[in-house]
């Protein structure tokens, strides 16, 4: 696909997960152990054959991001003929309330005229979910639509995806409206953040969002001109999960140890990228028990392991038990220690004989590189 601009938006400033979010933005994530969440929204644009990528930076903290996505070539973006960039705003607000998709592309605003592509496609860097964007642009195009929504139905919108917009649609799919999830409802169509239109339309909708007001989300500028334009809703299927909070971080990583649930998202054929390394593999010393837990490589793992996702290079000592857990890369988990519904943040270390446990409904934190 050559004639489509790839777009990973920026996460609001309205989606917050507390603690981890100081360290990194959102799509800077750790995931499974091994991905970033940025891995997601590229690998889903690189598969699907769109070889110029624009990743939108609005946070204070875009280092570890810039480290990840580099150049692109860890997602199979042919150097020659695509790119990826990093775009960043000219200035920093004061106000999150500033700091909003509209301001980052409109400071873009003089390279997205010289691309040539004639659409965009735009989506977002805070889910995870798999789409083929080269049939997505197929059927926007087939249907004479101006702008194409996709959306995820689910029948959990009043315990899940809060602060996500939902979509009223009539039953010919044409959009009636868009709303935050407030978790009146269960039966709901959740908004992936995901757009498709021209790239003249979209430009000529990022200036009137400012006008509109100064703090305007592209998705204020699409439900003020609804009645100008034609908007339909296109569905997506398959394993969804949008990063909104602390809690549906967590609850995210810990569906897709649900094999069934995993394979319906990662598929031969539709390859999610990120950085490789060349760490050993893991070592189960004598005494040490694993189950259905994911474990990336390079780390050491003695104690007693169940329904976790261990990063790269964690260290987990005799005696210990670990449950319900996401154990970020390099982290250090003594001997005799039991740790259950906690994130532990990279470079952390919990010494000898703690206690630390949570419940399933609120889970713990502990902070990068703290010592417990």
């Amino acid at each position: 696909m050559e004639d489509a601009l790839g777009i990973v938006a920026p996460a609001g400033g309205y989606i917050k997960v507390e603690g981890m979010q100081e360290f990194r933005s959102i799509n800077a994530f750790s995931f499974l152990g091994r991905y970033r969440l940025i891995d997601f929204p590229v690998s889903n644009l690189s598969n699907s054959g769109i070889e110029r990528v624009q990743v939108y930076v609005t946070s204070e903290n875009p280092r570890s991001l810039a480290e990840h996505v580099g150049n692109g070539r860890i997602y199979n973006i042919n150097s020659k003929r695509g790119r990826l960039e990093m775009m960043f705003s000219r200035e920093s607000v004061l106000s999150d309330i500033y700091n909003t998709d509209v301001k980052a592309y409109l400071d873009n605003l003089p390279i997205i005229e010289r691309c040539p592509q004639k659409y965009v496609i735009i989506t977002p860097g805070y889910m995870v979910f798999k789409q083929n964007f080269d049939q997505l642009l197929k059927a926007h195009i087939d249907s004479g639509a101006d702008i194409s929504l996709l959306y995820h139905k689910t029948s959990h919108a009043d315990t899940c995806y809060r602060n996500c917009y939902t979509l009223e649609l009539n039953r010919q799919k044409g959009f009636k409206s868009m709303r935050i999830n407030t978790g009146i409802e269960a039966e709901k169509n959740i908004f992936m953040d995901t757009y498709i239109m021209t790239r003249e339309l979209f430009m000529e909708l990022i200036v009137k969002a400012k006008k509109l007001s100064s703090i305007s989300r592209l998705t204020n500028i699409i439900d003020a001109e609804s009645e100008e334009l034609d908007i339909r809703g296109i569905q997506h299927k398959g394993f969804f999960a949008a990063i909104t909070d602390f809690k549906a971080y967590f609850d995210a990583n810990m569906h897709l140890l649900d094999m069934n649930i995993a394979n319906s998202l990662f598929t031969d054929d539709w390859p999610i990228y990120t950085h490789t390394t060349d760490s050993c593999p893991v070592r189960y010393r004598p005494g040490a028990s694993v189950k259905k837990t994911m474990v990336a490589n390079g780390c050491v793992i003695e104690g007693s392991v169940e329904n976790s996702v261990i990063g790269r290079g964690v260290e987990i000592k005799k005696g210990s038990v670990v449950k319900n857990c996401v154990i970020m890369g390099h982290s250090e988990i003594g001997e005799n220690v039991r740790l259950e519904n906690v994130v532990v943040d990279k470079w952390a270390k919990v010494k000898d004989n703690n206690k630390i446990v949570f419940s399933e409904d609120k889970p713990g934190y502990i902070k990068r590189m703290d010592i417990i």
